[in-house]
């Protein structure tokens, strides 16, 4: 086989720092725009089914945490009732517990 000499011309393009800090305030930015358009409006209060799946829980430990008080609800009619910002409050604590078992037992 023949030896061929062949030369590539490629453009060299230098990236600043203050350009990817430019950059990626603009992505923040749209990515912002973009989610606050798409997401749905936060529910003040969840049904019971709601509440099982966000915690991927059973009825009956739903209702364990009723009877002991682990988490507060209303009752209208058959349908108990939740508020979101309890099961926040719970999760964020969970988590915080979880944290602080994976501390001490390292």
């Amino acid at each position: 086989m023949p030896f061929t000499n062949h030369t590539c011309v490629m453009a060299v393009e230098i990236i600043t720092r203050e350009d990817l800090m430019t950059f990626k305030a603009e992505l923040l930015s749209e990515l912002k725009t973009m989610l606050s358009n798409t997401s749905a409006p936060r529910k003040k209060w969840l049904r019971s089914r709601e509440v099982r799946k966000m915690l991927q829980i059973s009825a009956g430990t739903l209702q364990g945490y009723r009877i002991n008080g682990t988490i507060r609800y209303a009752k209208f009619g058959n349908t108990f009732y939740y508020s979101q910002d309890e099961i926040d409050r719970l999760l964020e604590e969970s988590s915080r517990n979880t944290l602080r078992r994976t501390a001490t037992s390292s």
